[in-house]
């Protein structure tokens, strides 16, 4: 939990320096150039290695960066310095999260059957929407195994409308002599 208590006020700070500069995209984007760019498995491994400078560290960096904010780089620079260069793809997350938060957008995290096509997701994300009273945004997954409807969670809620569930809660009460009906 450590790892995500930091990359979350890393994010925070983030979030603060955004707004005040009124850049809450600008950041997004820079923050999703960075993961891409540095997340590389041998670049990342240069970067997190105790055997290669600093000095080297920053000039490859700089270098790989060159399209970002300077704050921007600043924050990567400063991770390195500080071992937590792993964290930068958490800290990206914490900050779309944060920012969606900003705008009143919740997230909802869905898993179906089969692929929802574009008109099903828009019709989920506005029902979603109704029932939580925030715009939601919608991150489809599929799951075979639930065999049909859906599985929503939404903030702290979990909305379970898959058949895998109806058929295990029908199988407890079968088989604990409860009736059905």
């Amino acid at each position: 939990m450590p790892k995500k208590f930091n990359a979350r006020r890393y994010a925070r700070a983030v979030l603060e320096i955004a707004l005040a500069k009124d850049e809450l995209e600008k950041w997004r984007a820079d923050l999703d150039n960075i993961v891409a760019a540095v997340s590389e498995g041998p670049f990342l491994n240069v970067l997190s290695s105790p055997k290669v400078k600093f000095e080297e560290k920053a000039r490859l960096l700089e270098a790989r960066l060159a399209g970002i904010s300077p704050l921007a780089l600043n924050l990567v620079m400063l991770l390195v310095a500080r071992g937590g260069v792993n964290m930068l793809d958490e800290i990206a997350n914490e900050y779309r999260h944060m920012v969606d938060e900003h705008f009143g957008i919740q997230t909802a995290a869905v898993v179906t059957a089969i692929p929802l096509d574009k008109k099903e997701e828009e019709r989920l994300a506005k029902d979603l929407g109704r029932m939580t009273g925030k715009k939601v945004r919608l991150e489809s997954s599929v799951d075979p195994s639930i065999i049909g409807g859906i599985v929503a969670r939404v903030g702290g809620k979990l909305l379970d409308g898959s058949t895998l569930s109806k058929l295990t809660a029908l199988k407890k009460d079968l088989t604990s002599g409860g009736r059905v009906g």
